[in-house]
């Protein structure tokens, strides 16, 4: 277990907030030093470095982000946007987990009256948050883990995702994003903060052998772009076993499976995945050593 996954287990929540608060205080500091220091930077900075990793045109990204970790950009997520689309072209699709739910899964349907695809706001980062309010972009109306997208096969990405019992099937965005050869970027945050690629797994079993999903089945409304009220079914995660995950404990896995790189983004420590052998990796090393995020060293 990482260092960062006992440090969370153990640390009652309150502590944990103000610990968040400290370093959100700390790094805004540090975003504003940058800024009066002239150590800004620029749309074609932030396009060359995505190329220095290999996106190129036509590239599928799912994109998971920390603002403040990328330094200070001259005109904030939108410059971080706009370098996206510059390299990966007309015939690239961005998408971005856009989930207006920064809690455990239960805690937050258990106190949301609904989710409204237009209105309610991503509690995934600014990136996402500017993201999703983008001409063009459009939404997965599911009401946990929905997510935008922009680009040729948005639609695709998307459409399928409302009604679904579970998030990350190969109806979602999650799975269809390495059905296409696409790619994941975590630019700023790890999988132990970021790792909801990581549940494909999971709903890639029908008998998983860890109790994952809460046992009840919650109704909840969904309001879609036009304003319609929807009453769907949905499963959360069981927040006992969301407390066990391990997900950075993967990482040298997956690297020996050559489907991550460590690289550079601005001044973010940022992984880059192969969607696809991402998935065949889990599915493989689950199978054959009973690997996951709750079992990183097998079982």
């Amino acid at each position: 277990m990482s260092l960062i996954d006992i440090v969370r287990r153990l640390t009652p929540v309150f502590l944990l907030n103000i610990n968040r608060k400290r370093k959100k205080n700390n790094r805004n500091q540090s975003l504003v030093n940058q800024k009066n220091n002239g150590e800004v930077l620029t749309l074609s900075q932030m396009v060359d470095d995505l190329k220095s990793i290999g996106i190129v045109e036509g590239d599928t990204l799912l994109v998971h982000s920390s603002l403040s970790k990328i330094g200070y950009l001259e005109n904030g997520p939108e410059t971080f946007i706009d370098a996206v689309l510059q390299v990966i072209g007309e015939k690239g699709n961005l998408l971005m987990p856009t989930s207006p739910n920064n809690v455990f899964q239960l805690n937050y349907i258990q106190n949301t009256p609904y989710f409204d695809v237009l209105n309610s706001p991503s509690k995934t980062g600014a990136i996402t948050e500017c993201f999703r309010q983008m001409k063009g972009v459009v939404r997965s109306l599911h009401p946990t883990e929905p997510v935008s997208a922009i680009g040729p096969l948005a639609e695709y990405f998307t459409k399928d995702h409302f009604n679904q019992l579970t998030p990350y099937n190969k109806n979602s965005p999650f799975y269809r994003v390495g059905e296409k050869k696409g790619k994941i970027l975590y630019i700023g945050v790890t999988l132990s903060m970021a790792g909801t690629s990581l549940h494909t797994l999971e709903d890639a079993f029908e008998d998983f052998k860890f109790p994952v999903y809460y046992p009840a089945v919650f109704d909840f409304d969904v309001i879609d772009n036009k304003g319609v009220k929807h009453k769907i079914k949905t499963k959360v995660h069981n927040p006992e076993w969301s407390k066990q995950r391990k997900c950075d404990d993967l990482i040298p896995m997956f690297e020996q499976e050559g489907v991550l790189k460590k690289v550079k983004i601005g001044q973010a420590d940022t992984l880059l995945l192969d969607a696809n052998g991402f998935f065949n990796a889990m599915v493989k090393n689950y199978k054959e050593k009973g690997i996951s995020m709750y079992t990183p060293k097998g079982s």
